[in-house]
């Protein structure tokens, strides 16, 4: 073998590796039956009602380029929510969105916003609920299309962690963290 053979195979290893640790050793690598212990995440109840979501993105060298807070408010009819979200962020820019999400039986999810293109799916199993879509940004934030893999963690205390990343041509370009909390309701007024 050449040294020059030597060197492409080696670097074509190296990046087989990479693309496999991707793959099967990353974020994109879980799955839903990996959380199916713990408290169960039943988003007929976790995502009812006033939710205060808080939150951070982190652009595509890893260093936040946006904070924000949004208002949410879900409600269901069966197996049917709205989840309509206002969000607030650092710029000064507001986004308001409303999902609309089925469940099934199963587990399984559908869910539609503006600008979401097509359907997104996903599913619930015990203490986690993964969603994927493909979100359309506004012009002014250059109207890209991106993939999106929107992990959400239920903990004990009730409080929802929110990982999520967001793909370009497979190529990672920003991810968001975020807590989701109910919000209380006043004293002497009915919970919902």
């Amino acid at each position: 073998m050449t040294i020059l053979a030597a060197i492409l195979t080696g670097a074509l290893l190296t990046l087989a590796a990479v693309i496999l640790r991707g793959r099967y050793a990353a974020f994109p690598a879980q799955r839903p039956a990996d959380y199916s212990k713990g408290p169960q995440f039943d988003l007929r109840h976790h995502l009812s009602g006033p939710i205060l979501c808080e939150g951070v993105i982190y652009g595509p060298t890893g260093r936040v380029t946006s904070r924000f807070v949004a208002d949410m408010h879900g409600t269901w009819d069966g197996n049917t929510g709205t989840l309509a979200e206002t969000f607030r962020y650092d710029s000064g820019t507001v986004q308001d969105r409303a999902w609309t999400m089925r469940l099934g039986n199963d587990g399984s999810i559908a869910a539609t916003a503006p600008d979401v293109v097509g359907t997104g799916t996903g599913r619930a199993e015990g203490s986690a609920v993964v969603l994927q879509y493909r979100i359309k940004l506004t012009p002014e934030a250059g109207g890209h299309e991106l993939d999106v893999i929107d992990w959400m963690y239920l903990m004990d205390n009730g409080t929802i962690m929110n990982r999520s990343q967001f793909r370009k041509f497979g190529i990672k370009v920003a991810e968001l963290v975020a807590t989701m909390r109910r919000v209380p309701a006043p004293i002497g007024t009915p919970a919902e």
